[in-house]
């Protein structure tokens, strides 16, 4: 492997980062004792720009280009942003219906304990069902149509694989030019 560029940050498909490479996962180090890294990176990332600074923090986030392309947001250097978890409030939910037909089919052959076209979802051998003995124009329980859901936020990040982001903590000082 040639020589890194200090602040080089690769992926590796190990548990340990290579010699003179340290985990990309917001770790604190001392400026007094990675000078060449800290006037790379300074405090971007944290750390109080005087005896220390964060290494950036890679561990279970994607990384993303700085800057703004066509019709996206703006992102600076160093900036967190996206959320891992998101609950979905009745105002941000897609307009749906959740409407009920019920019939009541007499004839045990229409009458199948799976979805089957043509016919109906029902016990075959039992003729009678919740809805036999139930008077027409009868408004269901609202168990079966009323809101439901527990307000719990779900996962909303892309599939991911989990890997390694090391940065490169000696190695050749990259010009400006």
């Amino acid at each position: 492997m040639t020589e890194p560029y200090i602040g080089e940050i690769q992926i590796f498909g190990f548990n340990y980062p290579p010699y003179q490479w340290a985990f990309a996962n917001g770790q604190t180090l001392a400026v007094s004792q990675n000078t060449a890294l800290f006037s790379l990176i300074g405090t971007y990332y944290g750390g109080n720009g005087s005896t220390t600074f964060q290494l950036p923090n890679l561990a279970a986030r994607s990384a993303c280009s700085q800057g703004q392309g066509p019709g996206l947001s703006l992102r600076g250097i160093g900036q967190v942003f996206g959320e891992e978890f998101v609950t979905l409030g009745i105002s941000q939910m897609p307009g749906h219906g959740h409407s009920v037909t019920a019939f009541f089919e007499r004839g045990a052959e229409n009458k199948v304990g799976s979805p089957t076209t043509g016919a109906l979802l029902g016990t075959p051998s039992a003729p009678s069902s919740t809805l036999a003995n139930t008077a027409p124009n009868t408004s269901l329980s609202p168990n079966a149509v009323g809101v439901s859901g527990g307000s719990q936020p779900h996962e909303n990040r892309q599939p991911l694989l989990g890997l390694n982001y090391s940065i490169a903590l000696y190695g050749a000082y990259p010009s400006f030019g």
